[in-house]
Formats: structure tokens, sequence, C-alpha cells
């Protein structure tokens, strides 16, 4: 582009080239991001073995602490799956295979909200609910009407 010069068409080109090399330099670092697996220990850690592997005992210990805390969580009151996606984080940060079981699971969630939202998917959802709820209503409209309410105890008239 020459800098004197004053024709829309050369700004627009070199706008083009421009923003195809940002987007590129983007894509390479998410790219690079992705293909990180592994350790993300500090050098001096996974330069000794002895330490490297203490440190990967208590990363584990502590993701498994979490994980069976989300895993008692699920019948109970609390975050159950929240936390268990964060001891799943806590070992990401050291195992390999958390790392894909966790990029796997982002990949599925994505999928289902782009499914979700996609017009079609809502109408049929919207309409099944709703014959659902015509469906318990009436069951439970029959119900009352053949049996009437009947409390699952007697009290008696004072």
């Amino acid at each position: 582009m020459n800098t004197g010069s004053d024709e829309p068409g050369e700004v627009a080109v070199a706008a083009d080239n421009a923003d195809k090399a940002s987007k590129t330099d983007t894509a390479a670092g998410a790219e690079q991001s992705e293909r990180e697996l592994g350790s993300r220990a500090p050098a001096f850690i996974k330069a000794r073995r002895a330490l490297h592997l203490s440190w990967q005992v208590g990363v584990f210990v502590v993701g498994l602490a979490v994980v069976v805390a989300g895993i008692i969580m699920l019948p109970l009151p609390g975050p159950g799956w929240v936390v268990i996606f964060g001891g799943m984080a806590i070992w990401a940060t050291e195992f390999v295979w958390a790392q894909l079981v966790l990029r796997w699971t982002k990949r599925k969630v994505t999928e289902a909200a782009q499914k979700a939202l996609d017009p079609r998917v809502r109408r049929r959802n919207i309409t099944l609910t709703v014959i659902g709820l015509v469906i318990v209503g009436v069951l439970v409209g029959v119900y009352l009407w053949k049996f009437g309410i009947v409390m699952p105890w007697k009290i008696k008239d004072q």
C-alpha cells in the first residue's frame, strides 16, 4: 500500500491482509495451546524425577479429594458436577488423560449448546414439554375426579 495513495481499494486490501494475518496468528496460538499436553509443573520440579513424582502424587490426591467431594454432592445439596469437573481440571494440570477428557467434555458441551440454540430443536422441545404437561394435568385431573383429595394421615375434626 502506498502511503500517499487515497485509493479505497488499496486500503481495503491492506486491511484484509492485516485481518488474515491476525486470524492466522490467533489460530496458530489456539492450536498450540490445544496441542500442549502434559505436565504444567514448574521447570525446577520437572527437572528432578523424585520431586516431579511426588508433585504428581500430590496433584492426584488433591484432585481425587475434590472429585470424591463432587460425587458425594450429587445426591446431596451442592454443585456436584461443577466440583467433579473442578477436580478433573486439577488433574488436567498434570495428567494427559484428564486433559483429553476435559477437551472431549468441552467439545460435547459446546455441541449440545449449539444444538439447543437451533430454532427447530427448541420448538420441538417446547412442543414435547407442553404435550407432557397436558398429559400429566389430565392424569392428575382424572385421579382427583375419581378419588378426590385423600390425605395420607387421618385427622379427625375436633
